[in-house]
């Protein structure tokens, strides 16, 4: 139920990145209220709610789940903790919306989906890149033709590594950079083109000493995939951990009329040199000094607010999700993600449709 304000409750799981993320989102959202958050980590936690004005805090998510005005858990904790978080949701009638990827298998995200589907609630993808407001411009644009038929696209999110310890451990995070970062263009590619992915030829590297630059982690830092959609369109999708100079994402779509090019992180109209430096230039750039572009507004222009107001609107109109950002969307994601995997340990192209 919507909470005395008419507005709908939120319960944010996790305090670190991902939940600053989705709070300053939902802070700006006139219909949605923040009404819980829970950590493990006290300290975080207390740090948390008091900078987003949350008024009740949990240390375990099973308790917070029994709490009335919530009506949409928000998970953000690390992969491996995500099927957990939201069957514990889906068990207590809260609808859910899941950072990326859905989870760090495909068993559990099949169970998740199937979970959710049999209660009638709904269960949100967090692909922040279908809302984007480029994006969704560059799809309007494609939608009407201007380019013709698509018949090649190629996208890539990359910087310069993940900080976090879950994000070394394959049985934490389910995966490196083609996972973490790759998801999002494998998924656009998907919602784009309204095709499945019908083959998948990827090259990896293998972690650890056979990894490019950081060989304390245990899945890849580099990772590429050539895509097949069921139409014959082709795609390429990269997600690395080797690129310096703040987090770099590009989508470029060729079609037999035009072409549609989106920087999507460099793209700022603002240029700044200093040399002196200041304090944020945009996320992953570890350097502020000579000439800089800054992100203006990150949480609007990758998409989190759009995406959370959506998410939010869906539940208080009861309204479906939109195409693209469905939990059996991030099912489909991640199976093209883990046959890039499969492909890239068995030397063959594999169809990730076998995978669901």
């Amino acid at each position: 139920m919507p909470t005395k304000a008419g507005k709908v409750g939120i319960g944010i799981v996790g305090s670190k990145f991902a939940g600053e993320l989705h709070a300053t989102a939902y802070s700006r959202c006139a219909d949605a209220e923040i009404v819980a958050a829970c950590s493990n980590r006290p300290d975080e936690l207390e740090e948390f709610t008091t900078r987003f004005g949350i008024n009740k805090s949990y240390s375990d998510y099973h308790e917070m789940m029994k709490d009335p005005e919530i009506d949409i858990v928000s998970i953000c904790v690390p992969n491996f903790l995500h099927h957990a978080v939201a069957m514990a949701a889906c068990e207590a009638g809260k609808h859910v919306v899941c950072e990326k990827p859905l989870a760090t298998t495909m068993e559990h995200a099949r169970e998740m989906v199937e979970a959710f589907d049999k209660k009638g609630l709904k269960l949100m993808y967090a692909e922040d890149w279908n809302f984007a407001p480029a994006l969704v411009r560059a799809k309007e644009i494609v939608d009407e033709g201007a380019i013709g038929r698509i018949l090649y696209i190629r996208a890539k999110e990359s910087h310069n590594g993940s900080h976090s310890p879950f994000a070394q451990t394959l049985d934490y995070c389910g995966g490196g950079a083609l996972l973490h970062l790759g998801c999002h263009p494998a998924s656009f590619v998907r919602y784009i083109t309204g095709q499945e992915v019908v083959e998948v030829v990827a090259s990896i590297t293998e972690g650890f000493e056979k990894n490019l630059v950081h060989h304390g982690l245990e899945g890849e830092d580099f990772g590429v995939a050539l895509l097949t959609l069921a139409d014959g369109t082709r795609a390429v999708i990269e997600g690395n951990y080797v690129t310096q100079g703040g987090m770099d994402d590009c989508v470029e779509i060729y079609g037999t009329e035009g072409v549609v090019k989106v920087d999507l992180t460099f793209g700022s109209p603002l240029s700044v040199y200093s040399s002196r430096g200041y304090s944020y230039v945009l996320e992953k750039a570890d350097l502020s000094t000579g000439w800089t572009k800054p992100a203006i507004d990150e949480f609007y222009s990758l998409g989190y607010e759009t995406e959370l107001a959506a998410f939010v609107r869906c539940v208080k109109e009861d309204l479906p999700v939109p195409e693209g950002a469905r939990g059996i969307d991030g099912l489909a994601t991640l199976a093209i993600v883990k046959a890039a995997y499969q492909s890239a340990a068995e030397g063959r192209p594999v169809d990730p449709r076998e995978l669901w």
